[in-house]
């Protein structure tokens, strides 16, 4: 092959390559705008007063909206001084259940600040504690164990939609498995770049020393 038609095959080859490149990330674009890309898990605000609560984290809240019911385990974590879950999104018309776990010592579970008079009464080691919220309750309501709030035992209950929430950026990103596409489709950019390259590097060294002296037609 001539030193002209080898890189004319050659730019060919790149020109290939950075076209499938391009229509792969352009499918990944399309797939992401479809799957992934429209906000991410909107759950409501409770404040900074559950920030150092045991167990608390934003993403970790539970929207319970749809149940029934919800259970509350008192005396939760590594050394019982945890309310698991720390927080719940309830709809009003629902009961919360704390059921204690026996770890801990002895726990209740007291208001702190809300429309909610939370209050089972007396830290005990054992037993359960119900209440059910009515309209009367809707908001945002964080309650604590008394003789452990300093250990950070504490907890919340949003009641109702009409409550100050936020959207957590990136809770939605999926896998790209996710997208409907298998994993193993995306080592195909790999081989493009990699497709690229070799083609470039023997552009490079047939431009510079030319050709093998055994291609026919000589340099």
């Amino acid at each position: 092959m001539k030193r002209r038609e080898f890189v004319r095959a050659a730019g060919g080859a790149t020109a290939a390559g950075a076209t499938a490149g391009t229509a792969g990330a352009a499918a990944g674009a399309e797939a992401e705008g479809e799957g992934g890309g429209e906000g991410g898990k909107t759950v409501p605000v409770f404040g900074s007063y559950l920030d150092d609560a045991n167990l608390y984290s934003e993403d970790g809240i539970v929207d319970a909206r749809d149940q029934d019911s919800v259970t509350v385990d008192v005396g939760a974590g590594g050394d019982g001084y945890a309310f698991d879950p720390p927080a719940v999104w309830i709809t009003p018309g629902m009961t919360v259940t704390w059921e204690w776990t026996g770890e801990g010592g002895e726990h209740n579970v007291i208001a702190n600040d809300g429309p909610a008079g939370l209050d089972s009464g007396s830290p005990q080691g054992s037993g359960t504690y119900e209440y059910e919220f009515t309209e009367e309750d809707a908001g945002i309501t964080t309650y604590f164990c008394s003789p452990h709030e300093d250990l950070g035992m504490k907890g919340g209950v949003a009641v109702g939609d009409d409550v100050e929430t936020t959207t957590l950026a990136g809770a939605d990103l999926k896998e790209p498995i996710e997208f409907g596409v298998d994993i193993h489709e995306h080592w195909v950019g790999v081989t493009v770049v990699l497709t690229m390259s070799v083609s470039l590097v023997f552009t490079f060294f047939t431009l510079k020393y030319g050709e093998s002296p055994h291609a026919s037609g000589g340099t």
